[in-house]
């Protein structure tokens, strides 16, 4: 079945009338399904309720965290999501709960994980260049990291939007606000390589003839492929950190910031429209440069060892 405006309505139904909820509440649940089903739409997922994993989830609340939504309006959804689900249950829609896999954000500012630039590098040198799709995968986990798109933003990428004289690309983020972001020499050559090779060998749907990154089925990658090959890479590469493409966007910031860039630099390339959102990446780059200090300094390093 699918997750569509009249499943949706009958949830409120549900929610009305066995849950005898507040109409307050029906309709932020209501919302909550309609923000999910947006989220998997745009992405190119299947809508069908059975097909819906909890890394899809993962992928939706990561997408909330990016936009700048706070922990406890992200909790919230979980709630109004979770809600969905166990009517699902109840009518039998589905067989499997994915919500009981996600957990509630933790309250208060979340750091987000970031990889190091040698974590970066250990991920890319994992990549089977020999592979069919090698060349497609090294230049994606590149363009990621390089420029800091959002997933949403990778998979929509057009050959159009490459302007490799300037050494710009131009991506359409939330809200299709335009912008554009400098590409570095080496992730443009590793993009052109991919396009004026691997991908001039696959039979590719004309609806998508313009689209960068290809699938095998000759169509756009989805968010679950890109998810997947992140979660492959780090795994290969011995990260035992929780990371998602997300994580390629926050280390891209974090580094940036790391390197003494203008914050407001920063907000531009992520595209954040408030630089609110953007702050959060000055708290990683204090933790680590508090870590630093601990690490290398005399007196600090000092202090550990005699308190141990």
């Amino acid at each position: 079945m699918l997750l569509d405006k009249n499943l949706i309505k009958h949830f409120s139904d549900y929610l009305r009338l066995e849950q005898s909820l507040s109409d307050n509440t029906i309709e932020a649940y209501c919302h909550d399904a309609e923000l999910l089903m947006e989220h998997l739409a745009e992405s190119g997922h299947s809508l069908s309720v059975g097909d819906i994993s909890h890394e899809d989830l993962e992928n939706f609340f990561a997408e909330l965290y990016d936009i700048g939504i706070s922990a406890s309006s992200q909790a919230r959804i979980l709630s109004g999501i979770k809600s969905l689900y166990k009517y699902f249950i109840q009518e039998k829609i589905c067989d499997a709960d994915p919500t009981q896999l996600v957990s509630f954000p933790t309250m208060g500012r979340h750091i987000p994980e970031v990889l190091s630039y040698e974590e970066i590098v250990s991920m890319i040198d994992c990549i089977d260049l020999s592979d069919r799709f090698g060349h497609r995968n090294k230049a994606i986990i590149e363009v990621m990291y390089g420029c800091g798109l959002r997933v949403s933003e990778v998979i929509s990428l057009n050959i159009s939007e490459i302007y490799a004289k300037d050494e710009f690309i131009k991506v359409f983020g939330k809200g299709s606000k335009e912008r554009l972001i400098p590409i570095g020499k080496k992730t443009l050559n590793e993009l052109m390589l991919y396009i004026q090779g691997e991908r001039l060998h696959q039979e590719i749907n004309p609806k998508f003839s313009d689209k960068v990154f290809i699938s095998a089925r000759g169509t756009s990658l989805t968010r679950q492929s890109v998810f997947l090959l992140v979660k492959s890479l780090a795994e290969k590469a011995g990260i035992k950190k929780t990371i998602s493409p997300h994580t390629l966007r926050h280390s891209f910031a974090t580094h940036l910031l790391e390197g003494g860039a203008d914050l407001r630099a920063v907000q531009q390339m992520l595209g954040h429209s408030s630089i609110t959102t953007t702050e959060i990446y000055t708290h990683v780059s204090d933790d680590y440069l508090r870590q630093t200090i601990m690490q290398y300094h005399p007196r600090w390093h000092s202090q550990n060892t005699s308190t141990n």
